[in-house]
């Protein structure tokens, strides 16, 4: 370290052992980390424990950024805490539950107050300072209740906070933006304009009744205590999606990543060239190190999950929250500021979640595919010398069904593989517990999906009383199939042979001679549309119309139904890759208003590891 950057952090250090309580930098210095990471690792986990800090060192050993001199981002929130934030709470479950995934579901509730700022890791501490002075400042002048005003627009919901109690507060980030320059020497810039507490933000337009009917369920004069809290996060990773493990892994190379339950990785979508499919490159947050890791043991989180909360102060004190130490709520790193109380009354969620059955169209992508696992010379490598097939892994599956030329045919129309058989029985088995109740069913006609079809339906026991109805519409987009011709697809009569109780009355929107090789992405988006129109048309009655096709399908076949655009063909080849096994689309219709919704499919998917191949005569010889 440079000498003046030395004296610098001896400045800081000497200031901080002033003050009557302990500094946390001692210990840490103590334990022979140079002064720069330790206090890295300070701000990093918000000021709390020395201890903290010190496991987060150690964590970061192998840390290639841990001497870079990147400072964290700030931003100062308005929290709602009590009753409101109960009723919040419930809001954003529902309408995740009823309306996808919107923007707002990023962050939890809150009032923007300052926007994030940039602060050196030495000068933190200083920001805790400006937030006490100005709240202290603050504190008698703070509206006893803060009126909110529900606002609608085609693409924004939230409460809007009125004039006269805005301007208090805004007092306040004004002040808190003052106090902050002067101690901490931050630029930081307080939200001068509309005070808001956004409740959903670029959502879906035919969403907007739904969530607006949501938002009426929440009463703003709910019993709240509004608490001033001071977040950070890293600002390398602004623009990275963020990934919350699920499952352990232990690495099987050296450029892997090693996951426990509850780490957290960033993932840089526009930099994935080198990972292959199921795989993705990202930066774990619980050690720094960069790397490989399977896609399936992640799900995505919220943007805030991997802030981390500093320092908080509470405006109103009511006699129900005066009991709670500051020191437990300040301790949570997680994006609520306080748990769902769990005494929430029943009541109140059952009158949110009261639905009425409805048609629905569940698409499913098939099981995991033979040459998925064993690549594309799969057909080689369990094709006898006089061309019979042989199972040379208990992956293959048991048997192939016959096909009028021979084993060759399913070079381009693989089969699922015994993986992808039980996976599909078990996706069977959770909609058959979910309890839903499938009225029709319609397949690609690759093999693949009739597969699947069949072992959903013989969970359900009506393998032999809901017929397939075969629809090549929604067959791949024939682009990504190898070769200049359309794969050679199984005839209506050999599936019925294979005993796939197929309709043969069914007339399909394209016939299986209307499929061109590489079509163009607007024919396929095309054919899709068209397909879906008819299959909806077809089934009037309500219940489940179950869709198995091809990843592509949770796109192309749920779009037209919700009536949006198709997806930019970029987008969609970089979403599509991303859909495992047995991933699913729900779409309710809404007959009241005349539209189909995106929902939350009945089950969820699932996860699973990889299983490499095992000789036993190399590991005899390997000992």
């Amino acid at each position: 370290m440079a000498a003046g950057e030395t004296q610098l952090y001896a400045k800081v250090f000497n200031k901080l052992k002033g003050r009557s309580t302990p500094s946390l930098l001692d210990p840490l210095l103590g334990m022979g980390f140079p002064a720069h990471t330790a206090l890295k690792a300070l701000a990093a986990t918000g000021r709390k424990t020395a201890e903290e800090a010190s496991n987060w060192l150690h964590c970061h050993c192998n840390d290639p950024s841990l001497d870079d001199p990147i400072p964290q981002e700030y931003a100062l929130f308005l929290c709602p805490t009590g009753p409101l934030l109960d009723k919040l709470q419930d809001f954003w479950r529902e309408s995740r539950r009823q309306c996808a995934k919107n923007r707002a579901h990023e962050v939890f509730p809150h009032i923007t107050l300052c926007d994030f700022f940039t602060c050196e890791d030495q000068k933190v501490e200083y920001l805790y300072e400006a937030l006490k002075r100005a709240g202290d400042r603050t504190l008698c002048a703070f509206p006893s209740a803060v009126p909110l005003v529900l606002h609608s627009s085609i693409s924004y919901l939230g409460f809007f906070v009125d004039d006269s109690p805005a301007d208090i507060i805004r007092e306040f980030a004004v002040m808190f933006a003052t106090e902050a320059s002067v101690l901490a020497d931050c630029t930081v810039k307080p939200c001068t304009k509309q005070l808001h507490l956004t409740l959903a933000h670029k959502f879906y337009p035919h969403h907007q009744r739904t969530l607006e009917q949501l938002a009426r369920a929440i009463n703003p004069s709910h019993s709240c205590q509004w608490t001033a809290t001071l977040y950070s996060r890293d600002m390398r990773f602004v623009h990275y999606q963020t990934l919350r493990v699920l499952f352990q892994y232990k690495p099987q190379n050296v450029d892997e990543l090693t996951l426990s339950p509850g780490d957290y990785i960033f993932v840089d979508p526009t930099q994935q060239e080198e990972a292959s499919e199921g795989w993705v490159i990202g930066i774990s947050q619980r050690t720094g190190c960069r790397g490989f890791l399977p896609e399936n043991y992640t799900e995505r989180a919220s943007e805030c999950d991997t802030w981390v909360r500093h320092r908080t102060y509470t405006f109103s004190v009511t006699p129900d929250l005066s009991s709670r130490k500051d020191g437990e709520a300040s301790s949570r790193r997680n994006g609520d500021p306080n748990p769902p109380s769990s005494s929430r009354s029943l009541s109140s969620l059952q009158s949110l979640q009261a639905t009425i059955v409805r048609r629905s169209v569940l698409v499913v992508r098939h099981g995991e595919r033979v040459d998925q696992i064993f690549g594309k010379s799969w057909l080689q490598q369990c094709t006898t010398p006089d061309g019979r097939y042989y199972r040379p892994d208990l992956n293959f599956p048991r048997s192939l069904p016959k096909r009028s030329r021979g084993i060759k045919d399913f070079e381009n129309d693989p089969p699922l593989s015994s993986c992808g058989i039980f996976q599909s029985r078990m996706a069977g088995e959770a909609l058959l517990d979910s309890g839903i109740r499938i009225t029709s069913v319609f397949s690609s006609p690759a093999l693949r999906c009739l597969q699947t079809a069949k072992h959903i339906l013989g969970e359900f026991k009506l393998e032999k009383k809901v017929k397939i109805r075969v629809e090549p519409g929604i067959f791949e987009w024939t682009k990504w199939e190898a070769g200049k011709t359309t794969p050679t697809l199984m005839t209506l009569e050999e599936m019925k042979e294979a005993d796939f109780n197929v309709s043969l009355d069914y007339r399909p929107a394209f016939p299986l001679a209307s499929l061109l090789p590489a079509e163009s992405y607007d024919d396929y988006v095309h054919r899709c549309a068209v397909s879906m129109e008819q299959i909806v048309s077809t089934c009037p009655q309500d219940g489940v119309i179950l869709v198995v096709g091809h990843s592509s399908a949770l796109d192309t076949c749920t779009r037209p139904l919700l009536g949006l655009p198709p997806r930019d063909c970029a987008d969609f080849a970089q979403l599509v890759r991303k859909v495992p096994s047995l991933g699913m689309c729900f779409c309710e219709e809404n007959k009241e208003e005349g539209k189909w919704e995106l929902v939350n499919p009945p089950v969820k998917t699932l996860t699973h590891g990889s299983n490499s191949a095992f000789n036993w005569r190399n590991w005899i010889q390997g000992n």
